[in-house]
């Protein structure tokens, strides 16, 4: 995965990527009696087969609704959406709904953020994943209940045979989230997105969710995209993280350069906040000051600045310039105004040491 922005030319003229997904300038607003939200504003980002990309950030910053425009769940009337996704070979955001429904599923799937929420009470868990299986595959109902059975078993479901008959709400949370990615797999995508999936569970149901994720994407090479705000997550599964702040992406960069390189004060601020189990802790996490700004009224400038400590080291940039999303080291990709020589002495001298 290279997270290369698509060129001008090359979007103009709607050529193809090489990436199996590929988002372009992926802007998406809402209209509303207060105003347009911005929720997504401007973000490009690469993805290929068996990789795992992480996008993080703090509520309201775009994660979730990036990942429903990828899957086409906007109603169209309710939001402006522009841009270019493609997914190998196809543009989503010009295709009909129609097109995107017959891939969706298929070809993309998403394990959503609440199972229980997201799965129908009124149905057995069994009938909803032969649903979404003979949706795309033209099969009996006997042959769909085999392998929904089948799939129940693989992500660890006991007694699928039986387990099948039962409705969402017989299911404990871990399980109601097997259910969940046993129907996301069902057609086995090329392209699963996970929202939040390890969100409300216990940390040993987390780590058998992930490591589940883990393996079903080696058995089927799928591309991930797991988004969440829990950084050790990130850590464990990702190849590449995507910061994203106020609808646009911060930095980009593989997981060890994130994590030891970090070259953008919200990203210092996001590793701050997160505890560490690894060393003893004398002192309190480093929260980061304020609160994500309004995507309604988006400050000027850099959208980061008023919760920066280090915007006025900019001569005044920080409030009048937005700073663009710049290549500074080979595949690793930041949006900030201080000077890199400057940006790596305060992480080595300041930030780090208080990690």
């Amino acid at each position: 995965m290279t997270g290369t922005a698509p060129t001008a030319d090359k979007t103009a003229t709607g050529e193809a990527p090489e990436a199996f997904l590929e988002v372009r300038d992926l802007k998406i607003h809402f209209p509303t009696d207060d105003g347009l939200v911005k929720s997504v504003d401007g973000l490009s980002f690469q993805l290929e087969r068996g990789r795992t990309l992480g996008i993080v950030g703090e509520s309201g910053s775009g994660k979730s609704v990036t990942s429903l425009g990828i899957l086409g769940l906007h109603n169209k009337r309710n939001a402006n959406v522009s841009g270019e996704i493609w997914l190998n070979g196809k543009e989503l955001v010009g295709a009909s709904q129609t097109e995107v429904r017959r891939l969706r599923g298929r070809d993309m799937a998403m394990i959503f953020q609440d199972p229980l929420s997201s799965m129908h009470p009124f149905y057995t868990v069994g009938h909803q994943i032969i649903e979404a299986y003979r949706v795309h595959n033209d099969v009996s109902k006997q042959v769909a209940r085999k392998h929904a059975i089948d799939m129940l078993g693989k992500v660890g479901i006991p007694k699928p045979d039986k387990r099948v008959d039962d409705y969402p709400h017989q299911f404990s949370g871990g399980m109601r989230q097997r259910a969940m990615i046993a129907m996301a797999l069902s057609c086995d995508p090329e392209l699963l997105i996970a929202d939040e999936p390890t969100t409300a569970l216990d940390v040993t149901v987390q780590a058998q969710i992930l490591d589940l994720i883990r393996d079903l994407q080696q058995e089927f090479n799928s591309a991930v995209i797991m988004i969440t705000h829990d950084l050790g997550v990130v850590a464990e599964l990702s190849d590449d993280i995507l910061v994203m702040y106020a609808g646009r992406c911060v930095e980009y960069a593989s997981v060890d350069n994130a994590f030891h390189r970090p070259l953008h004060p919200y990203t210092w601020g996001l590793l701050g906040s997160m505890p560490r189990l690894d060393r003893e802790r004398t002192e309190r996490l480093l929260p980061i000051v304020g609160s994500p700004p309004s995507l309604i009224n988006v400050p000027s400038g850099c959208a980061f600045h008023p919760r920066c400590p280090y915007a006025d080291m900019n001569d005044g940039k920080s409030t009048t310039e937005r700073p663009e999303l710049i290549e500074l080291e080979p595949g690793h990709k930041a949006a900030c105004h201080l000077p890199l020589d400057k940006r790596r002495e305060i992480w080595a001298d300041e930030i780090r040491p208080k990690l």
